[in-house]
């Protein structure tokens, strides 16, 4: 940590763009903060900014170093910030990473509900169907379905996570109802296509009983964006599989029909994942905490609301 007033100037010369701003910020003459960076540089042996009269452009090694450096000065800010306040300082930004239709559909609520109590946080939200870097994309928090295999992660239960067969009314009046799985091969389908391939192999029990379907992919609507399957499912393009958290709101006001209600698709439970070697700052375990509480109150009345069977035990 010698060097860390050098981080410092480099970390403020990428944001404000230009080295005599961040010298100026920090204290320091032109020249002063120009021999910093340089030694920085040299200790690295590797350029950071390509240079111009104009401003300064980060290098493809000095957007690598800046991430690290600017998670680097967050976790010290946050471990100053707690030792100073007794851990009890809510405030700072909390950067989120979740799945699209949740993030769209509930946990933007969710936020807004949390600044009412909060109002010093604010929120970095990125939304996407895979799995984000948490270390290179500096996210506090990810949320998603299913454990990954990243160990360095924790993966905290949130919440069940019931998958539900649903269409819209519209379609419903068009093409009727299926009975059971097998039924939907008389029907248009909407498969969502992961980094793994599309999973278009929907498996149902009901009891003892056990029943695949396998989507024909040339003949269905597929997409790798979970927002864009449910909305081509509201507009009555066809059925599809989806979480009870992405659709929850077009359920509660009749936007969609879950169907084979009596059938029960795989649980992938939702979980919040953090860094296992993070300090936890204490806007981001309140903001957990708080997601839970939500969780357990809502998951209650969703499942009650499809009237699905209870999930079948894996033994």
């Amino acid at each position: 940590m010698d060097n860390l007033g050098d981080i410092r100037l480099f970390v403020e010369a990428a944001r404000l763009g230009g080295l005599s701003a961040a010298g100026r910020r920090l204290g320091l003459t032109p020249a002063a903060a120009s021999a910093r960076l340089a030694k920085l540089e040299a200790q690295l042996k590797t350029r950071l900014f390509e240079r111009t009269t104009r401003q300064l452009r980060l290098t493809d090694e000095g957007r690598l170093y800046l991430a690290g450096c600017e998670q680097a000065l967050q976790a010290l800010e946050d471990a100053e910030a707690a030792v100073q306040a007794g851990q009890t300082a809510v405030r700072g930004k909390v950067r989120i990473s979740t799945t699209s239709d949740f993030g769209r559909n509930l946990l933007m609520h969710w936020l807004d509900e949390f600044n009412e109590q909060y109002p010093d946080v604010t929120f970095g939200l990125v939304l996407s169907d895979s799995l984000s870097n948490l270390v290179q994309d500096d996210i506090d928090l990810a949320i998603r379905f299913g454990v990954p295999s990243d160990s360095s992660l924790v993966a905290r239960p949130l919440a069940p996570n019931s998958r539900v067969v649903c269409a819209s009314p519209d379609y419903i009046a068009r093409r009727g109802v299926p009975k059971e799985p097998r039924d939907l091969a008389d029907h248009d389908c909407i498969v969502l296509v992961t980094a793994s391939g599309a999973i278009n192999d929907w498996r149902f029990t009901r009891g003892s009983e056990e029943q695949v379907y396998t989507v024909p992919l040339e003949s269905a609507r597929d997409t790798n964006d979970g927002a864009v399957a449910r909305e081509w499912v509201l507009r009555g393009y066809g059925i599809a599989v989806k979480s009870m958290w992405d659709v929850e709101a077009d359920l509660r006001c009749d936007g969609l029909k879950p169907l084979l209600t009596d059938w029960r698709y795989p649980d992938a439970p939702l979980h919040a994942l953090y860094h296992r070697n993070r300090f936890m700052a204490p806007r981001v375990r309140v903001l957990l905490d708080f997601l839970a509480a939500r969780f357990a109150q809502v998951s209650d009345e969703l499942e009650a609301l499809l009237g699905l069977p209870p999930q079948r035990s894996a033994a």
